[in-house]
């Protein structure tokens, strides 16, 4: 499958595996306290990018647009609605963006589904900690789902990066900012502009790109390895 073929079989992929997490509320809560424990190691992890304002408003598009435990459901209603028309109107780089970044939230559902699962065997916490989260982590085995969730991070990153270099792009997103809105598509444009904004202020997203790959990379080896403290990078 290519181009828009693709991009909606990741997104009924998406919406399926979020549907099932909601059919059980205590699943549900569980993989949101999995969500915002891991939310927050990586702002721990990353943050000296986060006080750089050069850096901050590109992490905080990762975090809370690309992973954070929000509620995703209307911008994927939304996707799920302007599909069919994509290809008409996109160019085949900018539906594998698209496609890509799809497929980084899918990934990311499937390793904390597993997480979870692995949490639950070992009697689910009142609250996370390092020591609990590796430990399940480790069971799960799946390195290489979590390799390629890293990659993409890489990959759509350097996409943004090439997209806003185009002059035209800023102002095309300023004018479909309110037809985007009476025609029910607020959320997805909204994604669209922050994301845009994100790496339109950074100048060029190379250094930034490689900390965060290069940091989770390592922190994945180190996981492997079974080091003692594997988020704590300056305990090398």
């Amino acid at each position: 499958m290519q181009g828009a073929d693709l991009l909606l079989h990741r997104l009924d992929r998406l919406k399926a595996l979020r549907r099932e997490r909601q059919r059980d509320p205590g699943r549900e809560a569980r993989l949101r306290l999995i969500t915002e424990w891991q939310v927050e190691r990586l702002a721990t992890t990353h943050a000296d990018l986060l006080g750089n304002p050069r850096y901050r408003t590109a992490v905080r598009f990762f975090l809370d647009d690309l992973y954070g435990p929000m509620d995703f459901r209307q911008r994927d209603n939304e996707l799920a609605r302007i599909s069919p028309m994509l290809a008409r109107v996109l160019s085949e780089n900018a539906l594998r963006t698209m496609g890509r970044a799809l497929e980084m939230n899918i990934l990311t559902e499937e390793v904390d589904a597993a997480i979870e699962r692995s949490l639950s065997d070992l009697g689910f916490p009142d609250t996370l900690d390092e020591e609990v989260y590796v430990r399940a982590l480790r069971r799960c085995d799946d390195a290489d789902k979590r390799r390629r969730q890293i990659e993409l991070i890489r990959e759509v990153g350097e996409d943004l990066d090439e997209i806003v270099s185009r002059p035209w792009i800023e102002r095309a997103l300023k004018m479909a900012r309110r037809p985007a809105s009476l025609s029910g598509l607020g959320d997805l444009h909204q994604l669209l502009e922050r994301g845009f904004y994100a790496f339109h202020g950074m100048r060029g997203a190379d250094e930034f790109l490689e900390a965060i790959v290069g940091r989770e990379l390592e922190i994945l080896e180190r996981i492997q390895d079974r080091h003692p403290r594997p988020f704590r990078l300056e305990d090398s």
